[in-house]
């Protein structure tokens, strides 16, 4: 039987390339697995040879120590792979198919799977709805940042690409139908991006680069993206947007300066629980400053969406409060203004085909605007603390280099 390595979570700060157990179609006890997962069998599952799998931004919270992931948790949610063994019961994915992996694990036969919301599945973790691989209370499923992986509910999860070879020549940019191009494009759509829209989107790491890019596959007339970092506000002007360096003051007077009035039509949160002040307050922890201030530039009856991650419970919020996920937002504002709200996890099938054809067709360079970067497994230690750095790279890990 091949081994198995993975990224480990090794605690705040630390992570780390291990020899993990080689997946089986049974859920094994272990790091953050809940207990009634524990012996759970997948008939219905795949053993996935990983070809691509990325760090994303909502692994980094973990490895910050802003969640109570436990010591050992394998890491990764975004994953792509080889179908190298299926279970007896799954009927249409064969050995040999390349797919996509939803970063939602979802039943597809609960109530919220039937409607769509495969976000918040109602089986798959007995904590509460929704669930996702290698990630902290979602039940224990292990993560993808490996060279094997499980996949449960195969026909119902995976996106199986239709040629190999033309899945290959574009595997930097499909790999990103696993999360970020998905959900950035769900904050763009939630939003209500349309043709002609003026939007704002905070945050310029790879999951607002994605926004940006979803809001310009849209329609957008124009698309303004805030951020502290030089370097990631240069990679969101690379691909066309307009930018705003909000270490510089709040962004009303910024966008006035791009749009000739001081408010857009829509905005998305691509920042999260993790968000800074603005101006003077650039070097301080201020979670509720972006919901606040894209309430203030979004026209009255405009629209948030919000996929930036807000949590539950973090270890190192700035007071008691954001520390079980209470922030201090302007509810009043947002709701004498008509605006709406849309958060939670991305249900990605809603989106992922559509997006794929996009790319096999040439009609977006997801790849290239996010500057994802190819390294192999046993560097993503680096690529974490790169990453950590606010470094304008979406780190893609080769765990068997099969990327050219």
């Amino acid at each position: 039987m091949a081994g198995n390595k993975a990224v480990v979570y090794k605690g705040p700060g630390q992570v780390a390339v291990e020899n993990i157990p080689y997946p089986t179609l049974e859920v094994a006890d272990g790091p953050g697995v809940n207990p009634a997962n524990v012996g759970r069998a997948c008939p219905h599952g795949v053993i996935l040879k990983v070809v691509s799998t990325n760090i994303c931004g909502s692994d980094q919270h973990m490895v910050r120590g802003r969640t109570t992931a436990p010591e050992g948790l394998a890491l990764g949610h975004e994953i792509t792979g080889e179908v190298v063994e299926t279970g007896p019961g799954v009927e249409f994915i064969k050995v040999g198919d390349l797919c996509s992996v939803p970063f939602n694990i979802a039943c597809g036969r609960c109530r919220n799977c039937k409607e769509g919301k495969t976000g918040i599945c109602l089986n798959v973790n007995p904590d509460r709805p929704g669930s996702a691989y290698g990630y902290v209370d979602m039940g224990g499923w292990v993560g993808g940042q490996a060279e094997y992986v499980m996949v449960p509910y195969a026909d119902w999860n995976l996106l199986k690409f239709p040629d190999k070879d033309q899945a290959m020549a574009k595997i930097r940019d499909l790999t990103m139908l696993s999360d970020i191009f998905p959900t950035g494009f769900h904050g763009a759509y939630t939003a209500g991006v349309r043709p002609g829209s003026t939007v704002y989107i905070a945050g310029a790491g790879p999951v607002g680069l994605a926004a940006a890019t979803s809001a310009q596959l849209l329609g957008a007339a124009v698309v303004i993206v805030g951020d502290l970092i030089p370097e990631r506000l240069a990679q969101a002007r690379s691909f066309g947007c307009e930018t705003v360096d909000v270490s510089q003051g709040s962004p009303q007077d910024q966008i006035e300066q791009i749009l000739g009035v001081p408010e857009v039509d829509c905005a998305v949160d691509a920042v999260g629980f993790e968000a800074h002040g603005h101006g003077a307050d650039a070097g301080r922890e201020a979670p509720a400053t972006v919901l606040n201030s894209l309430m203030e530039i979004t026209a009255a009856g405009g629209a948030l969406g919000i996929p930036g991650l807000y949590v539950t419970g973090d270890p190192g919020g700035i007071d008691d409060n954001a520390k079980i996920g209470a922030l201090s937002i302007r509810l009043g504002l947002g709701w004498a203004k008509s605006l709406s709200f849309t958060t939670g996890q991305c249900p990605v099938m809603k989106y992922h085909h559509g997006l794929m054809q996009a790319i096999l067709h040439d009609r977006v360079q997801i790849a290239n605007n996010v500057n994802a970067t190819v390294i192999p497994l046993d560097q993503a230690p680096q690529g974490y603390a790169d990453f950590d750095k606010g470094v304008a790279k979406k780190f893609i890990l080769d765990p068997h280099g099969m990327i050219a």
